[in-house]
């Protein structure tokens, strides 16, 4: 059985690679124990070789694919099996996909609203329940810029970010008499597998990602910090929160439909 130990155990999905692999090095460093979910094996054991190695704190892997129905399930009766509690949940797997909404498969859109806004609501309501009864906990939801407006061609994507955005908010007042904490992180683009994987090659708003390590490190200080959202850049919060707001809808619109548009050679 898994001990633990250190009263500081974070569940983080995703944590194969990108925002997630730098948020359970983060987490590690501190003297965190881990349970890293995804869908790579090879990767989540050879980061739990890592992390265990290097930091001396215990970490279990669980393989799932989120946009099963059942996974969170899954994965939170594995933890109450192992004795674990979870004191931080950091809901960070997602994904996109660019394109048209009447030409994109339409089972690609279910599984993107599955992984994104279901399974991340799910895990949150079973390990929520704990961490009230605890009085202490945090959950860093991780969301997108693109939650605060419309995106023609990733049209699912960013709506189920401006889900991801407003649940997390309503959460975090909800919770904050129980001494639990919600933040929504909201970057710019990062450089991750999330390009290649949602179709994005030559949107040019991509050639300035910021690095995923330069993102968690944001994520996890505002999540210790109880904030309830999080930028990663302050340019990004000033145009979404004080201009974007009041420009005419078909101006905004139209500026969201001009970054995502592809650019030829």
């Amino acid at each position: 059985m898994v001990s633990n130990r250190t009263n500081n155990t974070a569940l983080i999905t995703g944590a194969s690679g990108g925002i997630g692999l730098e948020l359970a090095r983060i987490h590690a460093q501190k003297g965190g124990d881990l349970v890293l979910v995804a869908r790579s094996k090879d990767r989540l054991k050879a980061l739990k070789t890592e992390l265990e190695k290097q930091y001396q704190v215990r970490v279990v892997v669980l393989i799932e694919d989120l946009s099963d129905a059942d996974a969170a399930e899954r994965i939170f009766t594995k933890t109450e099996s192992l004795g674990l509690s979870i004191d931080v949940l950091i809901n960070n797997a997602g994904f996109g996909g660019h394109g048209l909404f009447h030409s994109r498969d339409l089972a690609d859109e279910q599984a993107m609203m599955q992984v994104n806004m279901v399974t991340l609501t799910n895990l949150t309501h079973y390990y929520v329940k704990g961490m009230v009864s605890r009085k202490h906990g945090k959950v860093l939801n991780v969301s997108s810029s693109a939650s605060f407006l419309p995106g023609p061609l990733q049209a699912v994507y960013y709506a189920t970010k401006a889900y991801v955005t407003s649940f997390s908010q309503a959460l975090a007042e909800e919770l904050r008499q129980h001494q639990v904490t919600v933040t929504a992180l909201c970057p710019g683009p990062v450089d991750t597998g999330f390009v290649a994987a949602g179709g994005l090659e030559g949107v040019e708003v991509f050639n300035n990602a910021r690095s995923p390590s330069s993102v968690a490190d944001c994520g996890y200080r505002a999540m210790e910090q109880g904030k309830l959202v999080a930028f990663n850049e302050s340019k990004l919060s000033f145009m979404l929160n004080w201009l974007i707001p009041f420009l005419p809808r078909k101006m905004v619109l139209k500026m969201s439909r001009d970054s995502m548009e592809k650019q030829s050679n």
